[in-house]
């Protein structure tokens, strides 16, 4: 057997139906959001994981906590699992962004945040870090944020930096999986546990924002 990590983003919040930039403001899940949390534990909790690691951002483990209720696992903190950081567009709409700064937001570069190659790179060696301390056949929860995963995700799969954006956004309380094999990193699932619906995150302008 080997190694499988699931990467769940976190419940709906306010700013995620604000459309406001989250990046490491800590805001909390919406009432909507603890649902969208528990409907997800119900389902990953047939999975059997052997362990849960969170974003230290609320809403990331409150999301974890859930899933932590129901298995009897403890929730572990890993501050690399944050999101991308958003600089001077924390707090944020869209289009207070788009107003303020069209260049930038033609890139998605905010002022003051991060690159995206460093989110790319914190991310995917925190996972790398905690699904190492897996048995062989032990499957990890990663509870974090839209960007932060899909960035992640494509950094561990080896995706070339030109090619990150082919890789879709993640709904809240969506997740990807992925195993570990003898040649790397690879996708098994992208975005499941929903119908597809509109992806409201920081990740990206025609993504919306909200983390």
């Amino acid at each position: 057997m080997s190694r499988r990590v699931v990467c769940l983003r976190h419940g709906q919040t306010r700013w995620n139906v604000e459309q406001r930039f989250q990046g490491h403001s800590d805001i909390p899940l919406d009432v909507a959001g603890v649902a969208q949390a528990a409907r997800a534990a119900s389902l990953l909790a047939a999975l059997g994981p052997t362990a849960i690691v969170s974003s230290d951002l609320q809403r990331a483990y409150d999301t974890g906590s859930a899933l932590a209720r129901l298995t009897g696992l403890g929730v572990q903190v890993d501050k690399d699992l944050r999101e991308r950081g958003g600089g001077a567009w924390e707090g944020l709409t869209r289009a207070e962004i788009a107003a303020g700064w069209p260049t930038e937001y033609a890139t998605w570069e905010a002022p003051g945040g991060e690159a995206v190659a460093d989110v790319a790179e914190r991310v995917s060696e925190a996972i790398r870090r905690w699904a190492a301390q897996l048995p062989d056949d032990g499957l990890l929860v990663v509870a974090s944020h839209g960007a932060a995963l899909r960035l992640g995700i494509a950094r561990l799969l080896g995706l070339p930096e030109e090619l990150w954006s082919a890789l879709g956004g993640l709904a809240n309380c969506s997740w990807s999986v992925l195993e570990e094999g003898r040649r790397g990193w690879r996708l098994l699932e992208h975005n499941a546990g929903t119908l597809p619906e509109p992806v409201i995150s920081d990740d990206r302008p025609e993504a919306g924002n909200g983390g």
